[in-house]
């Protein structure tokens, strides 16, 4: 998996302060994208050991809430961003885990099932830049969604 950054503290990716993680590669290049930068597979650099030390690190912090994995679109980079989430979720059983991805709800669930179990809560869906809301929380566009896992189960925030 290719990077870009690690960035902390961030309060923008997600409730509280959090790390996130931004994913080179994206195959949905929506129109009026403000991550452009990370729309290239090869762009960025690898993802270390250091930059794994590097998260973990950060997460011990009592005040981080977790991990916001964001990009790009981290599913792009399915295996490593699965794997990195287990091992998150092994050794931080209190931090939550966001998934930022063009991709919905729908479209995970049939392709990329097995993150829904180590993910808290999801922004899924293109940006659709004629959609574009800026009043909206923690997503660009009126078209996107958050999911929330409540008792194991994601329910759509209103």
């Amino acid at each position: 998996m290719r990077i870009h950054s690690i960035t902390y503290p961030d309060i923008n990716n997600g409730l509280g302060c959090r790390v996130t993680l931004w994913v080179s590669g994206c195959v949905h290049h929506c129109k009026g994208c403000h991550n452009k930068e990370t729309w290239d597979f090869n762009s960025g650099r690898e993802f270390t050991e250091d930059d794994e030390n590097k998260i973990f690190e950060i997460l011990e912090k009592p005040y981080i809430k977790g991990l916001t994995l964001s990009g790009g679109d981290p599913l792009c980079s399915y295996d490593d961003i699965l794997n990195l989430s287990k091992k998150i979720k092994k050794n931080f059983e209190n931090k939550d885990i966001w998934l930022y991805s063009g991709f919905t709800f729908d479209e995970i669930k049939q392709n990329y099932n097995e993150i829904l179990e180590y993910v808290d809560v999801i922004v899924d869906g293109r940006f659709v830049e004629n959609l574009k809301d800026v009043s909206l929380k923690f997503r660009g566009s009126s078209n996107q969604n958050i999911w929330i896992k409540k008792n194991g189960v994601f329910e759509k925030d209103e």
